[in-house]
């Protein structure tokens, strides 16, 4: 597992039924992209986050692929409409099998 990876979302905490919503994601990462080198000449290992999820209520709004030009901690930031309350699920695979997880609930109000 990746050392220091922090994911942070922020989600309004209501909305009414039918509302666009702003959502803002960033994850602290290193993205790696395994052509760097450390001190001893080794080859420092890729490590990026390759891929993004988001979950709206068990249905996917967004699915996106990261290349390893992306940079150091990803930052996206998108409109989703809300028809009912529920939970938004977000997800980040990482290059090394870890998966990073963040949940935020919206009610209807």
């Amino acid at each position: 597992m990746a050392s220091g990876v922090k994911p942070r979302v922020k989600v309004p905490k209501s909305a009414s039924a039918g509302d666009v919503i702003t959502i803002k994601t960033l994850i602290s990462h290193k993205m790696e992209s395994g052509q760097r080198k450390d001190d001893d000449g080794n080859v420092i290992p890729r490590s990026i986050i390759n891929r993004f999820t988001v979950d709206f209520n068990g249905q996917n709004v967004i699915d996106v692929t990261l290349e390893p030009a992306i940079s150091t901690n990803p930052y996206f930031e998108f409109d989703s409409q809300v028809p009912e309350a529920g939970e938004f699920t977000f997800t980040w695979y990482d290059d090394d099998g870890d998966v990073y997880t963040e949940t935020k609930a919206i009610a209807i109000g």
